[in-house]
């Protein structure tokens, strides 16, 4: 029997799922005490780093592991589909609680609230055999983790996120999309980063808040006052060597379908979740992987010039490091490693900001919230 309000408990808690500059993609839409459809949305229309709803997607497979780990937690099974005839910009899965008395709680159920994004340098501490074998066995035998550990492995990873950088930050359609995610003079935000937790000084948050005004000022910027440089040194080359290590999860099969990005975002809250069970912080590193899809599909990444051409030398580059064909998948990479609790994060919005359905309201977008 599962009592009345349990599902909007569930949901309180699986809002605390991760997603791509905490845009939350999604709204939930309350059945019955033990129906759930949870309407997914992408922003690949408005966000240059959502290529084809990926990023998206990813978010949406770790919400549904989030709510399954909390339905674990009382004694219930959350078994999700993709309702048929969807269209992938906007997916429905509906979510089906059933009571099992020989289900145990899930252990990494635990952090869900406390799983952070530490932007900042980290210890270079080293994992250990017991730390490595247990984020592999967090995200289980569809997905193979490759370490780069010790100081060159996290300098190969640096010069590779250096290069990374530069196309992010000289891009025209990344302006909009790093204009509109960070909440500035923000210690925490609802919605968006703050800018206390997007990691650089002051200063460099002062300029970078000025300068992104306008495309005008960041050319200019660029082009004779190094402008690249301050953050890219602050947001990518110090904390690419200030980690544990650097981990790339790779799919054993490639990854094709809506299915498979929700299964590979899943995998990917698991092994964040079991980062800080193990008393670490991670930080995603997924421009490299999003710039390589736009390359491995034979897409335009932007008519700016020179920026196709740079997304190909870094898909090369990036192939070298992990001794990977064009062909091979890429899921997700991130640094992992120790540090104190960051003294900013992002929130979440109000659960009943995300209902659905009876009493939902619209936010403006064609959405109800």
């Amino acid at each position: 029997m599962i009592e009345q309000g349990t599902m909007e408990r569930l949901l309180e808690r699986a809002r605390w799922a991760p997603s791509g500059d905490n845009t939350q993609p999604w709204r939930f839409e309350v059945l019955g005490v033990d129906r759930l459809a949870i309407h997914g949305f992408d922003t690949r229309a408005e966000v240059v780093y959502d290529f084809d709803g990926r990023a998206s997607q990813l978010a949406h497979g770790a919400l549904l592991e989030t709510l399954r780990l909390a339905a674990s937690a009382r004694g219930l099974r959350a078994e999700w589909t993709i309702r048929p005839a969807c269209s992938e910009e906007a997916p429905i899965y509906d979510v089906v609680l059933v009571p099992d008395a020989t289900l145990r709680p899930d252990p990494l159920e635990a952090f869900i609230e406390s799983r952070v994004v530490q932007r900042r340098p980290m210890r270079v501490t080293a994992l250990g055999p017991a730390e490595r074998e247990a984020l592999a066995a967090a995200v289980g035998s569809d997905y193979r983790l490759r370490f780069f550990e010790g100081f060159d492995g996290r300098w190969q990873v640096a010069r590779l996120l250096w290069h990374s950088a530069r196309i992010r930050l000289t891009m025209p359609e990344a302006l909009n999309v790093h204009r509109s995610i960070i909440e500035w003079r923000a210690r925490f935000s609802e919605d968006r980063i703050p800018e206390q937790a997007v990691g650089v000084d002051p200063l460099t948050a002062r300029l970078m808040r000025w300068v992104m005004q306008s495309w005008s000022r960041v050319e200019f910027f660029n082009r004779y006052l190094l402008g690249t440089v301050a953050p890219r040194v602050q947001l990518d080359l110090l904390p690419a060597l200030g980690c544990a290590a650097h981990v790339l999860m790779t799919p054993v099969r490639p990854l094709r379908t809506l299915g498979d990005f929700v299964a590979a975002g899943a995998a990917m809250q698991r092994l964040w979740l079991a980062v800080e069970a193990a008393g670490m912080h991670l930080q995603p590193e997924m421009t490299p992987v999003i710039f390589r899809w736009y390359v491995q599909a034979g897409r335009s990444l932007s008519p700016h010039p020179g920026m196709d051409a740079a997304a190909g030398a870094l898909a090369r580059r990036f192939e070298a490091l992990a001794d990977a064909g064009p062909a091979d998948g890429f899921a997700f990479f991130c640094r992992v490693g120790y540090s104190a609790l960051p003294h900013s994060r992002s929130l979440r919005k109000a659960l009943g900001s995300l209902l659905v359905g009876e009493g939902g309201a619209s936010d403006g977008s064609g959405r109800e919230v």
